[in-house]
């Protein structure tokens, strides 16, 4: 089911298959509960009651029950508990404006209008942004301040988003990897529109009208797809004569759009000089606006690239002529990692939000000495211009730094130029030598000292030298949270007490390093009173890590992680992991002498285990858990709120164990003979489980139905490689006891149906005809389709590998109601026989096929001859969208018959050949199917020609070549490069 939203009901009637319901405002009585904890949170004020719910109530009716109104107003009405403030904002004039029982943008404005100036500057210039865009700080930022709605000398925005958080304007999300963003509703971007509609506009609508758009507009951004109209051109003709092109301050586009869009922009824009702010998506060296070049007052400009066919495309020569560029984002950036060697002209350029591969290729990047951020540096990467000395110039610096290369440092002069202890806002440093090097003098380490707060620092491959004064004597980077060293051979390690403030310590390939704990490597009982992570990795020569016992050293760990640490055999986990209380990860990788772990997790915070050694591993996640011939103890009382479980080759574990997990919805069970051959308690049911699969059991045999009756609610059961198991027949409980049943797959089994008799079946059917999705593949024991007659209300159906299949007791009823269709025989041998052929003319026999009474969207077979026919495509017409041809030997071409039934399919969106060998060609006819999406050849090796582009659909956005002829490969590969907005994939080629 498809549940669709919206605020207009043109769409509603619009996208409708069945009756509207229309959504009204929350109930008077829940409304003002909600309003009052918008306004309140948890505790009201003592005169509340007396003095201010009489307005509350009086606000409250006009807010028409919408949440987000009561979010907004709530928190304006919070800012003040004052009887004269809260009826200053019920007699504001602004509620008159409201235009239906459901308008509640008069709301809104109200809120508006009662934030600061600044605040509200900020909020209208995000009309400028699509719906639904995501705000992140940095971008934000840097827009507000190119124009010059926050000083230059602003350093972050945060407190301004927040701020609008706060008034209830913006929302908080956060990216797994962008990290945290900002979002608005869609009717306070209506509001953002509104409030700025003399200054701003987004085009968003290709139908748009050029006279709609004041004249004073000085920002645009157009929010574009790849489409084009007429009426689009004509608009932006016309917009042209309708505002100051010459001064605008803003243009912003969004979306990606081919060639003939980005010729309509060039002849619009081009005149355009006093921009400040430019948003431009590049797909071809000529997309810029002819005047780009004169573009000399531009602060902010983000330039973005399609991410198909422009590796190869450089960005403008010209970019280093913006004198007065402060903001350059090029995160969206996809085509060369070349930067203009006279980059270093844009002095002024303070932010520069790229890749890190970017960062590295500044040429003489010490004349950007407002630089804020530079991600890599490579030491004499090149000849000139590279020097270490160029980093000293770059006193703004902020972030991280990797500095890689610093073999070529060869003089405690030399790194000393660099300045880094005067980079006093730089949080983050890694100090980078490569794997081989010249041996380095003691002294440049010590010139390498960074400033006192440092966060992060990283040492990795300094090769033999000692430690630096300024970490292994008096430590100056007291303020550490971070430590990483790696490839060296220190003896002892910094004295980690100096370091209280250290969260994280990483050492890896540590030469000499046997002990670890209190009185080894500069550990003491004081040194890790904060530390939460700990990992080890490449430690050859590490065997013990020791501690004491009721130690609290290591109390506060929550990440504990070795790996490659062949000889660790002392691990005080292993004895006492009663004193890690906060342990929330373990990874333990080719450690293979630990041994002898507690019942794990130890406890229910351990919420992420890897440990794997050898051919054993467990891995547990908090709602997966996966066991691999590991023999160790579980704690399953710990893990109740796991969802996923497989068990592979274990015999520890019995189906008793498995009853603490009540949450558990899925468990595969894999060479685990001793579990279904034990004798089964009657108590054990495990009521929760819903997918059931089964992996190579080496016992012979009929599945023992006391096992199916520990799993009464499974609606997914899989059986797979258990070449001796049996279903059991209905007298011996079978499986119509599953009652819950929907779907069942078995595979490569062998002897599934050996017990069941071929033909037409009069005393049972292996499968309750609950069942709506069915797969059977390389089961030579299924030789007839009658014991399939029952299933008449499947939606998938797959039978792959067969060629002795029968017809007898065939009912075509069970394909009905079929929306995805699989038949392969995938036989290669001189038979090559093909069952569908037999299956559709017992269908067509069947006189079933009238208009409309098949719903098959996907349809995979293995004979072209069998489907295009006239009659089966007719049928299949409205609503096959997706069309695999595999493993069709016996095609060679089409014939006119077959070319006008694969015309009937108009909705065809993909269409796939698949190991047809002897197959010369495609289909002359492809251009008449105005649906096509999707073009998919593979290991087809006797096609030799593709059609010309005008050959192809128009609709045609994919084409996809695998294993196919050389000739076939160069045609797509010119056809890539011809056109790179259409996605040509290329994965190897034949001879």
């Amino acid at each position: 089911m498809v549940l669709v939203t919206t605020r207009f009901p043109s769409i509603a009637h619009l996208v409708k298959t069945t009756h509207l319901v229309e959504l009204h405002g929350l109930e008077p009585n829940e409304f003002f509960e909600f309003f009052e904890a918008c306004i309140f949170g948890h505790s009201k004020p003592r005169h509340y009651e007396d003095d201010l719910i009489d307005v509350a109530r009086d606000i409250a009716k006009k807010l028409k029950g919408s949440p987000l109104a009561a979010n907004t107003v709530g928190r304006l009405l919070r800012k003040y508990f004052s009887r004269e403030y809260w009826i200053g904002v019920l007699e504001k004039n602004e509620w008159q404006n409201t235009k239906s029982d459901d308008d509640i943008m008069p709301s809104l404005k109200i809120s508006y209008d009662y934030l600061p100036f600044l605040l509200r500057k900020c909020f209208s210039y995000c009309a400028l942004f699509p719906e639904d865009y995501r705000f992140y700080n940095l971008e934000i930022t840097s827009f507000w301040i190119a124009i010059g709605i926050l000083d230059s000398g602003c350093q972050d925005g945060k407190n301004y988003l927040e701020e609008l958080v706060d008034n209830g304007f913006l929302t908080k999300g956060v990216d797994n990897s962008k990290g945290q963003y900002y979002v608005m509703h869609d009717l306070l971007h209506e509001l953002s529109r509104n409030v700025s509609s003399q200054e701003c506009v987004n085009i968003s609508n290709l139908n748009f009208s050029a006279n709609n758009i004041p004249p004073t507009v000085q920002h645009l951004s157009i929010t574009i797809e790849d489409i084009y109209n007429e009426s689009f051109e004509q608009e932006m003709g016309k917009l042209k004569g309708r505002i100051d092109i010459r001064n605008l301050r803003t243009l912003m586009i969004f979306g990606l759009h081919k060639a003939r869009i980005d010729n309509i922009f060039k002849g619009v824009f081009e005149e355009i000089k006093g921009l400040r702010v430019l948003f431009i998506v590049m797909n071809t060296p000529g997309t810029m606006p002819n005047s780009f070049s004169k573009l000399i007052h531009l602060q902010f400009l983000k330039i973005s690239s399609s991410r198909y066919g422009l590796n190869e495309m450089t960005l403008p020569t010209t970019l280093s002529r913006f004198y007065h560029l402060k903001f350059l984002d090029l995160q969206d950036w996809n085509g060369s990692t070349k930067l203009p060697r006279d980059i270093s002209r844009l002095v002024n350029l303070r932010l520069f939000h790229s890749c890190k591969e970017l960062h590295s290729n500044i040429l003489e990047v010490g004349k950007m000495k407002c630089l804020q951020e530079l991600k890599e540096f490579h030491v004499k990467k090149e000849g000139v211009g590279f020097e270490f000395a160029e980093l000293g110039e770059l006193g703004e610096l902020k972030g991280e730094l990797r500095i890689c290369n610093l073999e070529n440092v060869v003089s405690k002069g030399e790194a000393s130029a660099a300045q880094l202890k005067n980079k006093k806002n730089l949080k983050g440093l890694k100090l980078v030598w490569g794997t081989e090097h010249q041996i380095i003098e003691d002294d440049v380490l010590d010139g390498l000292q960074p400033h006192p707060n440092l966060r992060v620092l990283g040492i990795i491959n300094p090769g033999v030298v000692a430690c630096p004064g300024w970490l292994c004597g008096d430590i100056v980077t007291k303020r550490l949270e971070s430590l990483h060293l790696e490839g060296l051979s220190w003896c002892p390690l910094p004295a980690f007490e100096q370091l209280p403030h250290l969260s994280s310590l990483t050492l890896k390939n540590i030469a000499g390093m046997s002990v670890f704990g209190p009185g080894f490597s500069g550990v003491t009982e004081r040194s890790f009173m904060h530390l939460k992570k700990l990992e080890c990795e490449d430690m050859p020569e590490l065997e013990k890590w020791v501690g004491e016992p009721n130690s609290r050293l290591f109390s506060r760990l929550e990440s504990i992680k070795f790996v490659g640490c062949s000889l660790l055999c002392l691990f005080p986990f292993l004895e006492s992991s009663d004193q890690f209380t906060n342990l929330c990860s373990l990874h333990i990788d080719n450690c293979p002498k630990l041994s002898q772990f507690p019942p794990m997790p130890h406890t229910s915070t351990l919420k992420d285990i890897r440990v794997k050694s050898g051919g054993s591993e467990l891995f547990y996640d908090g709602k997966e858990l996966s066991i691999e011939g590991y023999a160790g103890a579980l704690a399953f009382h710990n893990m109740d709120k796991v969802e996923v479980m497989k068990i592979t080759d274990v015999s520890h574990i019995s189906f008793s164990d498995l009853q603490n997990l009540n949450s558990l919805r899925s468990i595969c069970f894999k060479k685990c003979d001793d579990m279904f051959s034990a004798e089964m308690a009657d108590s054990v049911i495990l009521h929760s489980v819903q997918t059931l699969e089964i992996e190579e059991l080496r016992i012979t045999g009929e599945l023992s139905s006391e096992v199916l009756k520990c799993f009464p609610a499974v609606s997914q059961f899989t059986i797979r490689g258990c070449k001796g198991l049996e279903l059991p027949l209905v007298e011996d409980g079978g499986l119509l006891d599953l009652k819950m049943l929907q779907s069942f797959t078995g595979y490569n089994c062998g002897k599934l149906f050996s017990r069941w008799p071929m033909g037409k079946v009069a005393g049972g059917a292996p499968f309750p005809t609950s069942l709506t999705e069915l797969g059977i593949s390389f089961e030579p024991s299924l030789q007839s389709m009658g014991l399939l007659s029952n299933l008449t209300s499947l939606t998938s159906l797959c039978l792959n590998g067969w060629n002795k299949l029968q017809m007898d007791g065939f009912n075509p009823l069970i394909t009905v109601n079929l929306k995805k269709f699989t038949i392969n025989a995938m036989h290669f041998g001189e038979e090559n026989r093909s069952i569908a052929g037999d299956l559709l003319s017992e269908i067509a026999r069947s006189k079933l096929m009238h208009a409309g009474s098949f719903e098959l969207d996907e349809f995979q077979v293995d004979s072209i001859s069998a489907v295009l026919t006239a009659p089966i495509c007719s049928h299949l017409a409205a609503s096959l969208h997706a069309l695999w041809f595999n493993w069709d030997q016996r095609a060679t071409t089409f014939t006119e018959e077959q070319e006008q039934a694969l015309q009937l399919l108009t909705s065809l969106k993909h269409l796939n050949f698949h190991w047809c060998g002897n197959l010369q060609s495609l289909p002359q006819g492809l251009r008449g199917l105005s649906s096509l999406k999707g073009l998919y050849i593979s290991f087809c090796t006797k096609i030799q020609r593709l059609p010309h582009k005008e050959g192809l659909p128009a609709s045609l956005q994919t084409l996809y070549i695998c294993g196919c002829s050389l000739e076939l490969t160069e045609q797509a590969e010119k056809l890539k490069a011809s056109d790179p907005w259409f996605s040509v994939n290329i994965v190897g080629r034949r001879n």
